[in-house]
């Protein structure tokens, strides 16, 4: 776990925003037709509105966070959609207590 890209990825009120509304998703964002929204995760197009963004925008600060291990993709038909990683989460949190 590479704990300055972790916290370089939380280090954007945004991203971190996101972090948060993936917590619980079914109360931050509509209902899905495609997948469910806790089995699999928030469809991406969601993001952009709640965060007032343009579609690339969002789609960024997501490939930040994935990148960096904090939330993970699955592509469904056209879709991708976007779940928290509790464990990476965790583990980062574990090792920043121990500063």
């Amino acid at each position: 776990m590479d704990v300055n890209r972790l916290s370089a990825a939380l280090a954007c009120p945004s991203r971190l925003a996101i972090i948060r509304w993936l917590k619980s998703p079914a109360a931050h964002f509509p209902p899905q037709v495609h997948a469910d929204i806790n089995a699999v995760g928030v469809c991406g197009a969601f993001f952009a509105d709640k965060l007032g963004v343009t579609a690339a925008t969002a789609s960024a600060h997501l490939r930040i966070l994935v990148d960096a291990g904090l939330i993970s993709s699955t592509r469904i038909g056209k879709w991708t959609y976007f779940k928290r990683n509790d464990e990476i989460l965790a583990a980062f949190s574990a090792s920043i207590a121990e500063l």
